[in-house]
């Protein structure tokens, strides 16, 4: 590629706007050309206005440390500037949909790490080594915006991660009922520990909302494209208990799965570590080599081990075995902000440029 695509992160300031901007350092295909978040931010330098909330672990990327952070709401302004924009805004969830729209009609695609556009019916919400053939619902939005290249492309929550691709591996097996329980760490509420003290030591046992989506999106992303909408499939039907715990990153799920055609074990481990997708295939930047492991020790996956397996964007699975209620338990473990948030969504664009969908304006 002679020349990297401009990428605005809007809602840069944020954790996973922070979290776009570490990942797409020396990105092959990606530059970060603009950084967009609330007014009160508008005219910084991108370095002073996220001051000492800078959350990740490397530091700040030099590149964008001079960047004048510009005001998310003049659409226009700030997508002239660039080919296509990541959005992690913070803002109530209607004006969400309707500013990702705006940026859209600009013909400038979006790809979010919001849940806003989860259930629009020609929104894609795509796991790339999943559901890749739900990106040509594109089609049909384009028609629905008026757009010839605008659109919006999300990914799914975040807590999904640690279970949906491995009962995705097993689907020949036809799993129809599934109980999973996750522990969530606080990342995923934008959080660190210095930042909510009260979590050290502690579990807060619900998280609004979490538990609906855990049970909802994994049969959107196992739907089908009907009539220029997705529908979602309508097994395994999944009930899900959300917990809060005192983790930094990694939301691990333990699940309990019935099978219509029974496997075993050896079986469903051949089938999680052969398990490859379309971003394998393509050998995509920010692809896993290695999708799913498998380990064998009774002690694992365990966050402090494994969360970054695959450069945090692997799933790591274990304990799996026989239940006596059901038929099969395993515990599954994913990083909530790099394959659950920005890097799902990174992949996901470089799905869409690999596609067609996305390239220089």
């Amino acid at each position: 590629m002679s020349e990297k695509l401009k990428v605005g992160i809007l809602g840069a300031t944020g954790m996973v706007g922070q979290r776009f901007i570490a990942l797409l350092e020396n990105h092959p295909w990606f530059e970060v050309t603009c950084v967009a978040a609330s007014p009160r931010s508008a005219g910084k330098r991108y370095e002073d206005a996220v001051g000492e909330n800078w959350k990740m672990d490397t530091p700040m990327p030099q590149a964008v440390k001079d960047i004048a952070v510009m005001n998310v709401n003049e659409v226009e302004k700030v997508a002239s500037q660039v080919d296509f924009v990541f959005s992690a805004v913070d803002m109530p969830n209607e004006e969400i949909k309707k500013i990702e729209e705006d940026y859209a009609r600009t013909e400038t695609p979006v790809v979010s790490n919001n849940k806003s556009h989860r259930w629009t019916p020609d929104v894609p919400m795509v796991v790339p080594e999943i559901n890749p053939e739900h990106m040509r619902v594109i089609d049909y939005q384009r028609k629905r915006l008026g757009t010839e290249r605008g659109f919006v492309a999300v990914k799914p929550n975040c807590s999904i991660q640690s279970y949906a691709p491995v009962l995705t591996a097993w689907m020949e097996y036809e799993p129809y009922e599934v109980v999973a329980t996750t522990y969530q760490a606080i990342s995923g509420a934008g959080k660190v520990f210095k930042d909510w003290p009260e979590m050290v030591g502690n579990i807060i046992p619900y998280i609004g909302g979490e538990e609906e989506k855990s049970e909802k999106e994994p049969l959107r992303i196992w739907g089908r494209i009907e009539n220029g909408i997705i529908v979602p499939a309508a097994e395994p039907v999944i009930t899900c208990q959300c917990i809060r715990v005192p983790v930094l990153n990694g939301h691990t799920a333990a699940v309990f799965v019935k099978f219509r055609k029974k496997p075993v074990k050896e079986q469903l481990i051949e089938k999680l570590v052969n398990f490859r997708g379309v971003p394998q295939e393509l050998e995509l930047p920010s692809a896993p080599r290695q999708f799913i492991q498998y380990l064998e020790e009774d002690n694992r996956p365990q966050v402090t081990l494994d969360v970054d397996f695959e450069r945090g964007m692997g799933i790591s699975v274990g304990r799996l075995r026989e239940d006596t209620v059901y038929d099969f338990k395993f515990v599954g473990l994913s990083h909530n902000t790099v394959r659950g948030a920005a890097g799902g969504a990174v992949l996901c664009a470089e799905l869409l440029k690999a596609q067609g969908y996305i390239a220089a304006k």
